[in-house]
């Protein structure tokens, strides 16, 4: 019935989004903060308890979340509302929300010890202030900051402008981005790790977990990216180029914005960027520091490019270790193609379903599907005849493709089918 109940004033809050001028915040793989109003006020609930997260499909860890999800659920108002938020603690200690960015306050700014008591566990606090600016903002924990965002305690606070925007935009993403350090076999996440992370998230979830996000050709698109992690994340999309127009600070004079591929996300920051959706296709949008789009990376394993294992020598070492395989000399790419199981709950290091095969990275990676009108689906884009790369010889003639690879590909064609969620 409660279920119920949420549901019904989550389509209420969409449909007063779309009466109040603004487009919605889509949240891949997560969703958006249900309220009511009383007395004036838009009354906001939120738990932060232990929950049980999935990653990607085939690992979940434990994490400490926001109404059972991380990040939590995204917060949507307008500037000039008034807001109260009912904060109940589930953890196994004290915690408070700070609201990153926003002007308030100072008693309302969550930190334990400096602006407030500690919420202790089973306890509930109200903080209640009024909207004086409008742009993307985040929530986190400001108590044990440390461990408690290390374990998934955060979320996105946007704040819409009053009057409609112009130009007006069509889709509205919302990412977050994070990194985990968990043992392979464990489900815990480490917090006190501070550099050597070997889990990247969008939404805190790897690919292959990430939803794609679908828009139409043509689409005005802005993506909406927080960091509360430890690194400083350069996101890379293909295909496109775009404009930064909103910092946490808040919007960027249009004569200020410069057109990019890549927009730097650095701890504590939030970034927002736009485009026009012109070229149809499915686009790899990712982290472009080079381990972050990969899962379960171990960064002491012995560098082995170059060195010949074969020649007797894996037959050697089978006779101490009978499982094992020489790998890693040619680069990692194989080891992917074998589909090699690791440890129990623990991702493989790269590699999702994609139309041609498997795609080389894990992560901090998802697709942007552009699609002509009519045809908005999440299905691999099926490619215009001529527009694909194709084998040639040495005098650059079109030939066909070598036969292992086809070997390689055949075993594989039937992820061209499967949908990327």
């Amino acid at each position: 019935m409660r279920n119920s109940i949420l549901t019904l004033i989550l389509l209420l809050s969409v449909s007063i989004a779309k009466a109040q001028n603004y487009e919605p915040v889509i949240t891949p793989n997560g969703d958006t903060l249900p309220y009511e109003m009383i007395n004036g006020q838009k009354v906001f609930r939120l738990t932060v308890d232990v929950c049980e997260h999935e990653i990607a499909p085939k690992m979940k860890i434990n994490a400490w979340c926001y109404n059972g999800k991380t990040p939590g659920p995204t917060i949507e108002a307008v500037e000039g509302d008034k807001v109260k938020f009912l904060v109940t603690n589930k953890l196994p200690e004290i915690t408070a929300v700070h609201w990153h960015g926003l002007i308030l306050p100072n008693g309302m700014d969550g930190v334990t010890g400096l602006t407030q008591v500690g919420i202790p566990q089973g306890q509930t606090f109200a903080y209640e202030f009024e909207l004086k600016q409008n742009g993307t903002y985040m929530y986190h924990s400001h108590g044990d900051e440390m461990v408690q965002i290390g374990m998934g305690s955060m979320g996105f606070f946007i704040i819409h402008p009053k009057k409609k925007e112009n130009p007006y935009v069509d889709k509205d993403f919302a990412i977050m981005l994070s990194e985990w350090f968990i043992e392979p076999g464990a489900k815990t996440p480490n917090p006190n790790v501070m550099t050597d992370f070997n889990l990247f998230t969008f939404n805190s979830k790897a690919f292959p977990g990430t939803e794609p996000l679908v828009v139409k050709k043509g689409d005005r698109v802005r993506i909406r990216f927080g960091n509360v992690s430890q690194d400083l994340h350069p996101i890379h999309i293909h295909g496109l180029n775009f404009k930064v127009t909103q910092t946490d600070g808040g919007k960027i004079n249009p004569i200020a914005q410069i057109p990019e591929t890549t927009v730097v996300v650095a701890p504590g920051q939030t970034r927002t960027i736009e485009f026009i959706a012109e070229e149809p296709g499915d686009w790899a949008m990712h982290c472009h520091r080079r381990h972050h789009p990969m899962n379960a990376m171990s960064h002491d394993i012995a560098n082995m490019i170059g060195v010949n294992q074969k020649d007797g020598l894996e037959k050697k070492i089978q006779k101490l270790i009978p499982e094992f395989m020489a790998m890693g000399s040619n680069g990692m790419h194989s080891m992917m193609e074998m589909g090699m199981e690791g440890p129990p709950n623990t991702l493989m290091m790269m590699g999702g379903p994609g139309p041609f095969g498997q795609v080389g990275m894990g992560g901090m990676y998802t697709t942007l599907k552009v699609r002509e009108e009519g045809h908005l689906t999440d299905e691999w884009y099926q490619h215009p005849k001529g527009t694909v790369a194709y084998p040639v010889n040495d005098k650059g003639e079109k030939i066909e493709l070598k036969q292992e690879t086809k070997k390689m590909d055949h075993s594989m064609m039937d992820h061209s089918k499967m949908h990327h969620h």
